[in-house]
């Protein structure tokens, strides 16, 4: 008796449960026993002999095109597109995830325009419109003319030539040694600092303001981007006077407007301060204009004052030698042990002998009422005897020995020589002071600490060009480290080198009174004093130029930030770019320092900003690293947060050494600026002891947060952590929570949920359970977050619940690590497998990242380590750097420290792998990521008829879970129908062997042999033994009796891999690959999609295994599911297929945003 079964469209959820279990054992991952498999090279690429697609007679495409395949126009029509990409996996979300390969060049030729450029570019793009746009030049600087020598020109400056003496004979060498390594160390520290910020990412113009505004935020930013502003400012009103004070004092001192002579004590100061005020306004306005007119004369002039500056170092070097040899003569007048100025008298002596007689000397007139012998003359002068001594010794005396210690004087004090006899009384007031040196002000060690500290900034030079460095990452820790190296030792030498060459009293005279008011400096340049006077002017007046050239850049930059409402105005420039408004300000600004007039008192000042600036680098850094943000990946490896820490705590102790009340005010000014900005237009926030500060600092945080999305560089994984639990509540998947704990280092937000059924009045006690259950897993895993559990009528239900109400506010979840679903082909778990699906579908619509590890019990446990091995990263299609961001997480943790990264993408027929390649090293390379990186070339193929046996059996499962409802008997009887469909689908042709690998034979049943009974004749092998064309670990050949009357079958294939036997012996001669699909009618009604999902997930499954079969992690792109919920089953055997083989398999799905960005 014949039965008929009639199939038609249902629910495959009312199945009966015994019913879906027999169905799904009978096609349990099965694989055709009369499937051909492909044979294929190592890279995946089906070789000549393989199974091919014939085409109809005039068809000129050989893709995948053929008559046994039926789809609609529509269909046929989008997937044109795709036709030979072997991408048909992902071509639903092409849209918003698009190929690697189209996106690398855009990724790799970045623009490193800062933000605030976005109008430039906008008009830009609009003149392009009406005009041919000129090519925009590359970068070409390298680390030598972009850093190294901006940064020399700005470190050396003023205070080397006219106050590095002085501080010498002040201090002692001893003092101004230290002095000059704790600054310099200072400076250092802070340059490590700012090597690992300027690395970690693209520096746009702005330097230390954008680094501190970037890694801080917009306060800290604001605050010590207007410091720095204020620091070089006054950087350039010190440059000023110092030009003046050369210029007047030892250039042309007749130029004097208020004249010096005759004038004495507060008189003489006055009349000096006046001086600098007129001739300072003077060259600031000259200054001022030439910077307003044509900054690009300023930038052509730099290395003309940069020569300026290393003419005279050298000079002074090839001085200290001479002085070994020949020391120059300059005698200092010396009255007892007190040091004359030497202006108003040729010869030291109160009395020559000539032919005449006794004459006495402009010296005896100075201190007497008469040129006579008989005069009444100084006390002091009668009592003491006039002395000429060598003013430069040279480097062979002993005269560092007296050099060695601090002499401080009070403002008034004269200038006297160490060890040297005086007579005179202690009761009598101090007559002809004019005529001795006096000091000019009070000096004390921290005083010497301020005026110093000037001569070591400039370290940001580098920094602040880092738009025109042809390699920002590899110049700007070269350049910076080796200029503060070269000028440290420069500055140490020549503390040493000027304690022992140069007399104390000529090294404590500031402006060089007692020789003939020469530069002091100058007295031991070689050939000529003039070399140092003349160069170091040409060097101070640069100095200041490039001060009131950078000041009103920073200051546009703050201001069209538009942090500080109250600058917005300064943002305006000119049509040129120049920014007129804060040049006004920066000579406003400028113009206060000029007026205080004193060298002396303005060093203090700027001292105070960039010590501040300098503190907040190093605090940025030192924040960074104990954060581990992910966006924390500097290039420059050399640094550590205890540097770091050492640098800021370096920078506050100095900032109180060089003046506690100026410290003081620069910190009420920087918080008064971090307040304004943080404030300005917001709610304050007050709350009644330290409870009530805490919930409100909190509840203003968690409001703070839902302000907006995280920036793309604050961006972490904030996982919701999906586990099940067993009938005691335990947890079944451990293992997921040490992943958690290697991708978190507990860091961020981390939330584990699970879900129960029933009722939760019911079932409240289990959950109790389960909350402890994962409370003490998370506490063995040291995984730190919270738990929370959610009870519903059905599971589906509970995991959406807690998808969508996880988290407070802002402080969400924004991924989800979800495990595999085991066993989803046994027929009892076929609701995982749906709920699965589903959950994807979910976490895809609310934009959330999807985390999905496979084979999650292989995973390693924290204890573990890995000492060697690889993470490979699959890049197919972009998802916003998710694949890029994770191995570089999970390499923080010591699991997988050891482990290297490699990153694959795969090349298509019409892309260029090379530039493919050069153009991802680009980009990893801008990312701080080291990671090998290949291309893979998957060239188009024909669909093997192994591809189309694989989905005939996929989809004949498909329809016996969703449409098969029948009795036991009937199912029985079905399963013969399908097994005899199947054996008459063989018998209707008796082909020979064919070249892809698919031998046919008849044979007489042996003798003796035993038959098989039907029952146990398997068509499909089990998958639980991995036989995919990339997974030779099979048997070499496997066959399939299968018995029908009169005669025996068998079907055999081949892979021809190493060690594997060859086609068995007496195979048939080759016929013609068309009696394949002659024999195989069903064909005819695949669906085409599916066919071609099918081809991608094989092709990449042949690939990832040749590549990374040895790897201890494998990330893959995970292809979204289909959105006719109709094809989930085969979604899930897709995603099956893409990963057989592979030991630890991480799926990965974007939220739909970029998380990783290659700025700081």
């Amino acid at each position: 008796m014949s039965q008929r079964f009639t199939v038609s469209k249902s629910d495959g959820d009312g199945l009966p449960a015994d019913i879906r279990g027999e169905v799904n054992r009978l096609f349990e991952g099965d694989e055709p026993a009369n499937a051909v498999r492909p044979e294929g090279d190592a890279d995946g690429v089906e070789q000549a002999e393989s199974a091919a697609v014939v085409m109809p007679k005039g068809d000129s495409n050989p893709k995948e095109s053929s008559p046994f395949i039926n789809s609609s126009d529509a269909a046929a029509e989008k997937s044109q597109q795709y036709d030979g990409k072997n991408m048909a996996l992902f071509e639903e979300e092409m849209d918003t995830s698009p190929m690697v390969s189209s996106l690398l060049s855009s990724l790799a030729n970045y623009s490193n325009l800062p933000q605030g450029s976005k109008e430039h570019e906008e008009a830009e793009n609009n003149e392009a419109e009406s005009s041919r746009k000129k090519p925009v030049k590359a970068p070409q600087l390298g680390t030598l003319m972009g850093v190294y020598l901006p940064c020399i020109q700005n470190i050396f400056g003023v205070i080397l030539f006219l106050r590095m003496t002085w501080l010498v004979g002040i201090g002692g060498i001893i003092g101004t040694f230290v002095i000059v390594f704790m600054c310099c160390t200072t400076t250092m520290l802070t340059a490590i600092s700012m090597s690992a910020i300027a690395t970690n990412g693209v520096v746009p113009a702005g330097g230390s303001y954008y680094m501190i505004s970037r890694s801080l935020g917009p306060e800290f930013g604001g605050a010590v981007g207007i410091c720095f502003y204020l620091g070089t400012t006054y950087a350039g009103a010190m440059y000023i006077l110092g030009a003046i004070e050369l210029l007047l004092i030892y250039i042309v001192p007749k130029a004097a407007i208020f004249p010096l002579e005759g004038l004495e004590g507060a008189e003489a100061e006055a009349a000096l301060l006046n001086n600098m005020r007129v001739y300072g306004t003077i060259l600031l306005t000259s200054m001022a204009t030439v910077v307003f007119v044509g900054v690009k004369y300023v930038n052509k002039l730099a290395l003309v004052f940069l020569g300026c500056v290393i003419l005279s170092i050298l000079a002074v070097y090839a001085g200290v030698i001479k002085t070994a040899v020949d020391p120059p003569e300059f005698p200092v007048c010396v009255l007892g042990n007190r040091t004359l100025v030497w202006k108003t008298f040729d010869v030291c002596a109160k009395t020559v002998e000539t032919a005449n007689g006794t004459v006495t000397t402009q010296l005896w007139r100075m201190f007497c009422d008469s040129s006579l012998l008989n005069a009444t003359c100084d006390k002091y002068f009668v009592a003491n005897n006039v002395t000429q001594i060598q003013g430069i010794p040279g480097i062979t005396s002993s005269i560092w020995t007296e050099n060695l210690f601090g002499t401080y004087y009070e403002k008034g004090d004269l200038i006297a020589r160490i060890n040297m006899e005086s007579v005179e009384e202690p009761d009598d007031p101090l007559t002809n002071a004019n005529r001795y040196v006096l000091a000019d002000i009070t000096s004390f060690f921290t005083l010497l600490v301020g005026i110093y500290f000037p001569s070591v900034t400039g370290i940001m030079a580098g920094s602040n060009r880092s738009g025109d460095l042809r390699d920002a990452q590899k110049s700007i820790p070269v350049g910076t480290i080796a200029a503060i190296t070269t000028t440290s030792l420069v500055y140490m030498s020549s503390v040493i080198l000027f304690g022992g060459c140069i007399e104390g009293v000529v090294l404590r005279d500031k402006f060089g009174e007692g020789v003939h008011g020469n530069l002091v400096i100058g007295t031991l340049a070689w050939p000529s004093p003039w070399v140092i006077v003349i160069g170091s002017f040409f060097s101070t007046c640069g100095a200041g130029l490039q001060s009131l050239t950078g000041a009103p850049r920073l200051m546009q930059a703050i201001a069209k930030d538009g942090i500080v409402p109250a600058l917005r105005i300064f943002g305006h420039a000119k049509a040129n770019g120049e920014p007129t408004w804060s040049l006004l300000l920066t000579a406003f600004i400028c113009e206060s320092g000029i007026l205080i007039a004193s060298l002396d008192s303005v060093a203090p000042i700027l001292s105070m900003f960039f010590l501040m600036c300098y503190m907040f680098v190093n605090l940025a850094c030192a924040l960074q690293t104990l954060l581990r943000t992910p966006n924390w990946r500097p290039r420059f490896k050399f640094y550590h947060w205890t540097l770091s820490f050492l640098g800021m705590s370096l920078c506050l102790t100095l900032m109180f050494l060089c003046s506690w009340y100026y410290a003081i005010v620069a910190m009420v000014i920087a918080g008064s600026i971090y307040k304004y900005i943080e404030f300005a237009g917001a709610e304050k926030e007050w709350g009644d002891g330290i409870r009530g500060l805490s919930l409100s600092a909190a509840r203003y945080a968690l409001m703070r947060l839902e302000e907006g999305p995280p920036h793309t560089k604050n961006w972490r994984p904030q996982l919701l952590v999906l586990v099940s639990t067993d009938a005691e509540q335990n947890v079944e998947q451990p293992r997921l929570l040490s992943l958690t704990n290697q991708l978190k280092a507990g860091k961020g937000l981390t939330i584990v949920g699970t879900a129960l059924v029933g009722n939760y009045l019911d079932n409240y006690e289990h959950t109790q359970r389960a909350e402890q259950a994962l409370r003490k897993l998370m506490e063995t895993e040291k995984v730190k977050g919270f738990c929370q559990v959610t009870v519903s009528s059905n599971l589906r239900d509970a995991s959406s619940h807690l998808l969508q109400a996880s988290g407070l506010g802002g402080l969400k979840h924004n991924a989800m690590l979800v495990s595999w679903p085991r066993n989803w082909k046994q027929g009892d778990e076929h609701q995982t497998w749906r709920n699965f699906v589903e959950l994807v579908r979910e976490t895809t619509a609310a934009h959330l990242a999807l985390l999905v590890p496979k084979n999650i019990a292989a995973f390693p446990s924290n204890g573990e380590r890995f000492t060697e091995g690889h993470i490979d990263v699959w890049w197919i299609v972009h998802d916003g750097g998710m694949l890029m961001l994770l191995p570089f997480l999970l390499r923080q943790h010591k699991v997988w420290r050891k482990c290297k990264m490699r990153i694959f993408t795969v090349a298509q027929l019409d892309d260029n792998s090379i530039q493919m390649k050069k153009d991802l090293t680009t980009f990893l390379y801008h990312l701080r990521i080291d990671a090998m990186v290949e291309v893979v070339e998957m060239h188009d193929s024909d669909i093997s008829a192994y591809t189309y046996e694989k989905t005939l059996v996929m989809e004949q499962r498909s329809q016996m879970l969703k449409q098969i409802n029948l009795s036991k008997n009937e199912r029985e009887r079905e399963i013969q129908s399908i097994t005899d469909s199947s054996r008459g689908s063989i018998r209707r042709k008796n082909p020979a062997s064919v070249t892809t690998q698919l031998s046919v034979s008849e044979e007489p049943p042996a003798a003796g042999k035993e038959e098989k009974p039907e029952e146990e004749v398997q068509l499909i092998h089990d998958t639980t033994t991995p036989t995919s064309p990339a997974a030779p670990a099979a048997t070499p050949a496997t066959a399939e009796a299968v018995q029908s009357p009169g005669e025996q079958v068998q079907m055999t294939w081949t892979e021809k891999c190493d060690g594997e036997a060859g086609k068995p012996a007496g195979a048939p001669a080759p016929c013609s690959i068309k009696d394949i699909f002659n024999m195989k009618p069903e064909w005819e009604n695949l669906n085409h999609s599916n066919v071609r999902r099918m081809h991608t997930a094989l092709r990449l499954n042949e690939v990832i295994i040749k590549k990374s079969s040895e790897a201890k992690l494998v990330l893959l792109n995970m292809p979204g599911p289909p959105k006719n919920r109709t094809g989930d089953e085969n979604y899930m055997e897709f995603l099956e297929v893409l990963t057989e083989g592979l030991n630890r398999v991480l799926l990965v799905r974007g939220g739909g945003r970029e998380v990783i960005t290659i700025y700081s």
